[in-house]
């Protein structure tokens, strides 16, 4: 098993621990049998705390595979609780960073689409709102920099639905650097894509007091121009 990096934790006290995902790692367990982050997350607790039996840890929200940045666990039932309301009120603010390249997209903006999940293909399509399991996807963004044929994407999502970034950048004529899933000319050699959730903001679900985590972007030589 992979051993998480001491890196990679951004925030940790007795109820949530925020990790800097790599490119990769999975949230969750799927078909592929991988083990997924939370894994490591356990076997670090496990060991730092000298904990006797099993490691309780809360999957709060996921992140795409090949996306990287702050990812949120719960070590409590009761921040897990906590944490999924504020979730699901909006109460919890996350910033993604996006590379894009030779792009016409304008300085800012917002994409507001009828989004459409195709199980089969494990992806999403712009539709008409009519389509039966259409959902509504809103997002804002801004260009925060420009270096040559690239530029940074700030994004600040008012929904979380499936890709939702990726598809609705590309709708704009916009896709993520190495997103040939929908669109980029070329997959990136580590099958990563230049997609990060930069920051998080919330309410701490027990102290009651304002928290932001910053992620450091991924090392490789696109977001190094941007580091």
């Amino acid at each position: 098993m992979k051993v998480l990096q001491q890196e990679q934790i951004l925030y940790e006290d007795n109820h949530l621990i925020a990790i800097n995902k790599k490119s990769g790692d999975i949230s969750q367990g799927d078909k592929t049998g991988d083990a997924p982050l939370g894994e490591y997350v356990k076997a670090y607790i496990k060991a730092k705390y000298n904990k006797p039996g099993e490691v309780f840890l809360g999957v709060i929200h996921r992140l795409d595979r090949p996306t990287s940045g702050i990812i949120l666990f719960a070590r409590t039932s009761k921040a897990l609780t906590r944490m999924t309301k504020l979730f699901k009120s909006r109460e919890v603010q996350k910033t993604y960073w996006a590379v894009v390249r030779d792009s016409n997209i304008p300085a800012s903006g917002s994409c507001e689409n009828f989004l459409w999940k195709n199980e089969k293909q494990n992806k999403s399509y712009v539709v008409d709102e009519k389509k039966p399991g259409a959902k509504k996807g809103l997002l804002h963004y801004k260009v925060i920099k420009t270096d040559g044929a690239y530029k940074l994407i700030e994004v600040q999502l008012e929904t979380g639905r499936h890709h939702q970034i990726r598809v609705q950048l590309a709708d704009l004529g916009s896709p993520i650097i190495g997103d040939n899933k929908y669109g980029y000319k070329r997959a990136n050699r580590d099958q990563s894509i230049h997609l990060h959730c930069r920051y998080t903001s919330f309410i701490h679900p027990v102290k009651k007091e304002g928290l932001k985590i910053v992620a450091p972007l991924p090392k490789d030589v696109i977001w190094d121009r941007f580091a």
